[in-house]
């Protein structure tokens, strides 16, 4: 009980930003997580945060920290006997005092249960709703853009009900572009508005069913720090607040059919339409079926892919000759999620259509040996032909298809003010893979982290050591520190790559010091960075997360010889309307600089308004 209060505290002094912060530095690093779409949804439910009493497992799911365990063991406590305080969260075993920390922000308890559904009235629905308007404009990388626009321009708009009805547009134009290269997109979505009707999205949205064979998961934990999440159940039909590509552009509607809280039947369907590519439509059907019931889940879903023209990959080469080509092309999979208690089971297995027909396979297990102990076991088999660009499940490349592999993972929390966990996967390819020399190729992931946590301090030490074509070692020491209004974040970096034949000692440095402060008689928060890197080999890059403007996201890959400096200022002007501000400036050497055909300096200006009513 000392530990979480402690832990109580700590939260107390930490900021909202220090929290994404944190989920972020626990993530290694992830091409396919969307961080623009999951950093929007978790200011939205801090905002409004989460009934514990009235919770469901789509709105819990949105939290990457938690696992599907965790899920429903916050589902089963709030059903036998609703919560009174958030300090029963400690009653629930699954729940470590870390993820509680994580948890605080994005939950409440208002001890008001929803009514039956009703659809709300015009009148009701305008005049509680929350409306919020972002004006952003960045100039990004100046001394890059000589003779051409350097400017950035953004602005959205988001609109609210209870998150029963919300609608968002958003515009904006690329820096260098013309007005003929403005984007722009928007989306609607009505949740439980009418029976049985629990979901309906039109406009930009995403599809999300399963472990991910089919359609790709929103947030995918992949390898990181979050290793209970591994095999979590993807979120169904949801819209989309960006404007990226890798959005579905149509409708989908999700009916349930809930007996009570222990049963429920799902039918999803959606359609797509958009261009594949200037003279290429891609249409989408896609249909899921999911039954619930108690602590067993089964899904199957199924997807028609039809292009108005032959695709092909850009270009032929021998890591692309499994790609999928032609006009057609239908995928299948069924998923399976089982929950017992002290374990997990879940999986999925799924064919797609290709010159072979393909076959991909994911199934795992997380045991829970005692409280505070969870291990997970995963094995995964893509067979080459198995190619979906739709698809992403846990894996060693960013394209599924021709894998081997089985990972190991652990978390442990049992002891007090310690946290010990990690991973080990091993992958075997049998043919040529994109960025990987060799084909026939064995590879190794591993990672351990070790932290010591504090009522006002943690420190952290991450070593991890991969082989992928090349081999590379890698660590991180990590120290916060907190007090009043005051933040300190140390962060040290540190890689290596040894190549064969190759006396020189590559390796990759970086050191950053944050510094953060919010004042308590003011608005207003700042918070600065000063950092050093020594990384002059793409292969020694290192990532590290940047906090930004809202909404923004930063996680730049180091690389170079040099240092950084950046500031970020957010004052809360009137409480309507908010000011953002981020100043960055990067100075590289000037012998690197210039071997690299790069500018000595690089400047950043990131300007954001926010009014909210």
């Amino acid at each position: 009980m000392k530990t979480f209060l402690a832990l109580i505290l700590l939260v107390a002094n930490l900021s909202l930003d220090d929290i994404i912060g944190d989920i972020y530095n626990r993530m290694t690093e992830l091409s396919e997580v969307d961080y623009e779409q999951l950093q929007t949804d978790l200011y939205a439910l801090a905002e409004s945060p989460i009934d514990l009493n009235d919770a469901s497992e789509e709105e819990l799911s949105q939290l990457p920290f938690l696992s599907s365990r965790q899920i429903d063991d916050i589902l089963l406590y709030a059903h036998r006997h609703p919560f009174e305080s958030l300090y029963e969260l400690r009653l629930i075993p699954s729940l470590t005092d870390y993820e509680i920390r994580d948890l605080l922000p994005f939950v409440q308890i208002t001890n008001q249960k929803s009514e039956i559904i009703n659809a709300p009235s015009a009148k009701e629905v305008f005049t509680k709703a929350q409306h919020e308007i972002l004006a952003r404009v960045d100039a990004r990388n100046i001394e890059a853009f000589e003779g051409t626009d350097p400017i950035y321009v953004q602005t959205r708009y988001r609109f609210d009900y209870q998150r029963r009805v919300t609608f968002g547009a958003q515009l904006r134009r690329p820096q260098g572009g013309q007005a003929e290269d403005l984007q722009y997109g928007a989306y609607l979505r009505l949740r439980d508005v009418a029976p049985h009707l629990h979901s309906l999205v039109a406009g930009n949205f995403q599809a999300s069913f399963g472990q991910g064979l089919v359609f790709s998961p929103v947030f995918h934990s992949g390898k990181s720090m979050y290793v209970q999440t591994i095999g979590q159940s993807a979120e169904g039909i949801r819209h989309y607040s960006s404007v990226d590509g890798e959005s579905l552009h149509g409708a989908g509607v999700t009916l349930r059919w809930e007996w009570n809280k222990k049963t429920r039947l799902d039918i999803s369907a959606l359609y797509s339409l958009k261009r594949a590519n200037d003279s290429t439509w891609h249409h989408l059907i896609g249909a899921n079926v999911t039954v619930r019931h108690k602590r067993f889940e089964l899904q199957v879903t199924a997807a028609e892919n039809i292009w108005s023209d032959s695709i092909a990959p850009y270009r032929n080469t021998t890591y692309n000759s499994h790609y999928f080509r032609g006009t057609n092309q239908a995928v299948l999979g069924a998923s399976f999620r089982y929950n017992h208690g002290w374990f997990d089971l879940f999986g999925e297995v799924a064919t797609a259509q290709n010159k072979e027909w393909g076959f991909g396979t994911i199934v795992g297990s997380r045991f829970y040996p005692t409280s505070g102990v969870s291990l997970i076991a995963l094995y995964r088999f893509y067979s080459p032909w198995f190619d979906n660009a739709l698809g992403y499940a846990f894996s060693e490349s960013s394209r599924l298809g021709d894998e081997n592999g089985g990972y190991l993972g652990f978390d442990i929390t049992s002891l007090n003010h310690w946290r010990f966990s990690g991973y080990g996967d091993v992958f075997y390819f049998s043919g040529p893979k994109y960025g990987i020399p060799d084909s026939c190729t064995l590879g190794y992931d591993a990672l351990a982290e070790v932290q010591h946590i504090r009522e006002n301090w943690r420190i952290s030490l991450r070593a991890r050591a991969r082989q992928k074509g090349t081999a590379i070692y890698s660590a991180r020491l990590l120290f916060e520190w907190r007090r009043g209004g005051w933040s300190l974040n140390t962060t040290a970096d540190f890689n290596h790559t040894p190549l064969n034949g190759d006396s020189v000692f590559h390796y990759g440095l970086s050191v950053a010091q944050d510094v953060a402060y919010r004042f308590a008689q003011a608005p207003v928060s700042i918070r600065g960075r000063l950092q050093f890197f020594d990384a002059r080999e793409w292969a020694n890059r290192i990532y590290t997360y940047e906090h930004d403007v809202l909404y923004a996201f930063s996680i730049p890959a180091v690389y170079g010889f040099g240092g950084k400096a950046y500031l970020c200022l957010q004052w809360q002007i009137i409480p309507q309307l908010a000011l953002y501000l981020k100043l960055s400036e990067t100075i590289y050497e000037a012998s690197w600089a210039s071997a690299h055909n790069r500018p000595q300096t690089r400047t950043d200006i990131h300007l954001l308004f926010r009014a909210k009513l």
